[in-house]
């Protein structure tokens, strides 16, 4: 069955190897061309995610750290060659997108697309011209924050004081440009604050690429119902996390079932309707006991929310019809 994908980590793999040989056309990560082929995808959404110093130690590529601290450019750079470089060599598969005419090009051409996305917009440094250059290198996506506070805003947290916290003076600034410039806006790992912030700013829809419900998952990197309610009535979308943590009852399990993401999923239909359902995997991102622990093996939940009673219209939006939706009104 056809679908998009709004996140996974599969780029980390080029800078884990001191002289990378992984290629994304097969490789033994979650995610590569050869399985999204096999899964019918439509388009994956490729982050690079800005690494923080107790990831530092695994960076085995000679580019990327120098005495123990990450070069951000150079990081971005590796990642960034690794992905061209990929798709390049199997432009038979798949094409690199940036607008809705891209990826409309992709489809007409019977390839995959594939979208660059960056996670952590700390490279940004608080200036609008580092905006413009990650756009035209070829970015679609910025989700604002990780886990630590930058120069968009302040991340989830359990603590309610950093919770409440919303933009800074320049996100809030970004948010429009970002509009203006034809980049969607991803508030997964965006404290509640900066979630609101984004809400009452943004002219365009945008995305929780991929977080799931707070009131199924008390882990603050889930929604809560009215921010569920606000980005539905904005016309955005949330991608379905496999992530253990943000699926159990708990929000500190270890085991990502099909049956809890079809609680959740039945959850955020209810709450916000069919419309806003998406998929953001994680996959290459998070560890566990994982039930999709392939791109390959995405049908298994479309036949869950069958047997579960979803309709094969409601199923079609959570693949790929409410995603090209915010693609066509987002990307110019």
């Amino acid at each position: 069955m056809s679908f998009i994908d709004f996140h996974c980590d599969t780029l980390e793999l080029f800078a884990l190897e001191e002289h990378p040989t992984v290629d994304l056309y097969e490789n033994n990560s979650a995610v590569d061309f050869c399985r999204m082929k096999k899964a019918g995808m439509k388009a994956q959404f490729f982050a690079i995610w800005m690494p923080v110093p107790y990831m530092i130690p695994e960076l085995k590529h000679p580019d990327v750290t120098r005495d123990g601290k990450l070069l951000d450019d150079m990081y971005i750079r590796t990642l960034y060659a690794g992905f061209k470089g990929s798709v390049e060599a199997h432009s038979d598969l798949v094409s690199h997108a940036v607008t809705w005419a891209d990826y409309q090009k992709a489809l007409s051409e019977g390839k995959m697309a594939a979208f660059l996305t960056v996670e952590d917009g700390r490279i940004v440094n608080g200036k609008m011209e580092n905006i413009k250059a990650l756009y035209d290198g070829g970015v679609s996506l910025i989700s604002l924050t990780w886990n630590q506070k930058n120069c968009f805003g302040s991340p989830n947290s359990r603590d309610e004081l950093i919770m409440r916290e919303g933009l800074t003076d320049f996100g809030k600034n970004a948010v429009e440009y970002m509009n203006d410039l034809g980049m969607i806006i991803d508030v997964s790992h965006l404290s509640d604050g900066g979630f609101y912030d984004v809400a009452a700013l943004s002219k365009k829809p945008f995305v929780a690429s991929h977080s799931n419900a707070r009131a199924m998952s008390p882990h603050p990197r889930n929604m809560t119902d009215n921010m569920i309610r606000i980005l539905a009535d904005k016309g955005g979308v949330m991608g379905l996390n496999y992530c253990p943590a943000f699926l159990d009852e708990s929000g500190t399990g270890e085991e990502s079932r099909i049956a809890d993401m079809v609680r959740h999923l039945t959850y955020i239909k209810n709450v916000g309707g069919s419309d806003v359902l998406a998929i953001g995997g994680d996959l290459d991102g998070i560890g566990g006991k994982l039930e999709i622990d392939s791109i390959d093996k995405t049908e298994l939940l479309f036949d869950a929310l069958k047997s579960a009673g979803f309709t094969w219209a409601e199923i079609d939006g959570l693949a790929y019809k409410n995603a090209e939706r915010v693609l066509r009104e987002t990307l110019a």
